[in-house]
């Protein structure tokens, strides 16, 4: 196995049991899914108009409640040292990092949000977008998220300062979803919209390790 894999291997497994892995994310997923129905209304009509909408948002939500662990625990217990001296680059280790955050967190995510959203009263025929831009969208938010909680390191309520940090930059992938979402649910072109949310996906897989590794480079010295 290599080290990459290894890596690899140990994020997805502490993703997963961090905390309760996916199990928080989802549980608040949930709990948000069932409480829209409360403050809107039980009418049909409104819930399908708001659902594709209000569980993309949901999504992005659920995303801040596993960053704040994500290079905090490396920190305070050595590994990060020992991850800056390896052999594997600092940029290749924090990639490996968030995209284990993603297979751990992100991914279960997507799968739930189709059903969140039907639901709530979507059309079924949405299922196969709502579940693909989820998936694209959980990857912008595991790589924007990780530089936030870099950013964070060794900070006091690190959790509070990596969600100021990150919710601006969550802004663009969720206008970018919710777009191509209600574009495509009204029958009009939605693919611009889409394409957009993959761009930005992949901008934050090529530059966010760059800046991951500054800010944890500059945490250590």
């Amino acid at each position: 196995m290599s080290r990459a894999t290894a890596l690899l291997s140990r994020e997805a497994a502490l993703a997963w049991g961090r905390g309760g892995g996916p199990m928080v994310s989802l549980a608040f997923y949930g709990g948000v899914a069932t409480l829209l129905p409360l403050a809107t209304g039980p009418e049909p009509a409104r819930l399908a108009a708001v659902a594709p909408g209000a569980a993309w948002v949901a999504l992005a939500l659920a995303a801040l409640l596993s960053l704040d662990r994500l290079f905090e625990r490396d920190y305070e217990d050595g590994a990060l040292d020992l991850l800056t001296l390896s052999s594997v680059p600092l940029e290749i280790a924090c990639a490996i990092k968030c995209l284990g955050q993603w297979l751990a967190t992100a991914a279960p995510l997507a799968f739930a949000a189709p059903v969140a959203a039907i639901a709530l009263g979507a059309k079924p025929h949405l299922a196969p977008l709502i579940f693909a831009c989820a998936l694209m969208g959980g990857l912008a938010f595991a790589f924007v998220g990780g530089i936030g909680a870099a950013l964070s390191l060794g900070a006091r309520r690190g959790g509070l300062l990596t969600a100021v940090i990150v919710l601006p930059l969550f802004v663009p992938p969720v206008i970018f979803g919710g777009g191509a979402l209600d574009a495509y649910a009204g029958g009009l072109p939605w693919k611009a919209g889409f394409a957009l949310l993959a761009a930005y996906a992949a901008a934050a897989v090529a530059l966010g390790p760059i800046a991951m590794a500054a800010a944890c480079r500059n945490a250590l010295s």
